[in-house]
């Protein structure tokens, strides 16, 4: 523990973080339920679920011991000759728990991973049907998938990567149709987004491999919502052009919205779901990317080259899928998904309260993910504004990282009612 920040300084390159001298890492020691401990003592209450993956709180008990269990038996196992009851156990859940045919588990490690795997599988899928042209993406302006080379080409317009413009691959963009609580104008907005996908479908059906799509939010751009009701109409002219529909859950997923995953918000379904972050509590890194099973259908036979050549070394690690499941059962024995309505109502209850007091903009509220904008600041993610106003917050006890001038909040489903009413008493204190 001794010198931990220079330690770090001289040695760690951190994600997201501007590289500069006066950079100064809040050093955490300690963490149970809501709350984050520093090497000062200080408490935080992690309103972000630390980077939202964190659903049930910090230390619980029931995850520990699964994880425990496991590695009395072994850690991990090469997932290619081999399997083990973990992930066998998993993928059951997953597939039981999800709808339709979307039945067949594809396991990695994390977010960005999950959506290169949906998009590799989309492309080969047309290839070994003899389609070998289709290989774009359509995706909606804004959306974030990750980091890998594949992810960021579908994200581009998110506005995180612009020193590769020139290497990534060219895709296809809807307009985004923002929504927000009060807003009144959205039919012209859906109708010119609709009328794009019109355009896209008719100029270029030979070469688009599937659509992929957040749904109802995109999370990194700044938690932007939209409706149900424009994605489904969305979703019906891809479906009916039979372009393959990709689910980026990897924010979503796991209660996130209100339901267990967005899609259960949706009536048309995915061919591809992608999940990660939330999968094991926050506990250890997995992700899964399931697929329809009539897409692995389309990879049988004894030509190797007909497999899915991809392959990470801790796929499927016994661990993180024991943590994966003790997750789930703790969906079914504590209620969760009523923890998440009640969070939603004390969000619109607050917002609405807030809205009054302060200069905001575009309320809004999905399950456990709150919202809104301050006016007077600048929406570039990483504004010295943004980044004043995260240390204003931690000032105050609170972990919320601002998105540009976005406030969201995205706490732990185990919160308590107090906690989160006092925690808008101080962000209203912070931004008066």
């Amino acid at each position: 523990m001794k010198n931990i920040k220079i330690r770090d300084k001289n040695f760690i390159w951190h994600p997201y973080t501007k590289q500069t001298k006066i950079y100064d890492p809040l050093v955490i020691t300690s963490a149970y339920e809501d709350k984050l401990v520093d090497a000062n003592g200080n408490e935080y209450l992690d309103l972000i679920s630390s980077w939202w993956v964190n659903i049930h709180g910090h230390c619980k008990k029931e995850i520990i011991d699964s994880i425990n269990e496991q590695l009395k038996r072994f850690e991990q196992v090469l997932f290619t000759d081999f399997t083990h009851e973990p992930a066998v156990d998993l993928a059951e859940k997953l597939a039981f728990l999800l709808p339709g045919n979307l039945n067949r588990v594809f396991y990695s490690d994390n977010g960005s991973t999950a959506v290169e795997i949906a998009m590799k599988v989309a492309i080969q899928y047309w290839y070994n049907s003899g389609k070998r042209r289709k290989n774009k993406f359509v995706s909606i302006t804004g959306g974030y998938h990750g980091d890998t080379f594949g992810a960021m080409s579908i994200g581009f317009s998110s506005g995180f990567y612009e020193p590769f413009e020139d290497v990534v691959q060219k895709q296809f963009f809807i307009p985004f149709p923002e929504f927000w609580n009060g807003k009144n104008d959205i039919d012209s907005d859906e109708k010119k987004a609709l009328n794009y996908a019109d355009q896209i479908i008719a100029n270029n059906i030979d070469e688009v491999a599937a659509i992929i799509v957040e749904p109802l939010i995109h999370g990194a751009s700044g938690m932007k919502m939209y409706r149900k009701e424009f994605l489904e109409k969305l979703l019906k002219k891809f479906r009916e052009s039979k372009i393959l529909i990709i689910f980026d859950e990897v924010m979503t997923g796991f209660g996130r919205t209100g339901k267990m995953f967005a899609l259960n918000h949706i009536d048309i379904q995915p061919d591809i779901i992608c999940l990660a972050k939330a999968i094991t509590g926050g506990y250890l890194p997995l992700a899964a990317t399931v697929f329809d099973e009539r897409i692995h259908e389309n990879f049988f036979g004894e030509n190797i080259s007909k497999a899915f050549l991809h392959g990470h070394s801790f796929t499927a690690n016994p661990v993180a899928c024991s943590a994966a499941l003790s997750s789930l059962k703790i969906f079914e024995e504590e209620n969760t998904l009523k923890k998440v309505q009640e969070i939603s109502q004390i969000h619109s209850e607050c917002l609405k309260n807030i809205t009054k007091k302060l200069n905001i903009s575009k309320p809004r509220v999905l399950g456990s993910i709150a919202a809104f904008d301050i006016n007077e600041i600048k929406p570039k993610y990483g504004s010295q504004e943004s980044e004043k106003l995260k240390q204003s917050f931690l000032n105050e006890g609170l972990l919320i990282r601002p998105i540009g001038n976005t406030i969201y909040l995205m706490p732990p489903y185990c919160i308590s009612k107090e906690s989160l009413y006092e925690s808008y008493e101080k962000i209203v204190k912070i931004l008066k």
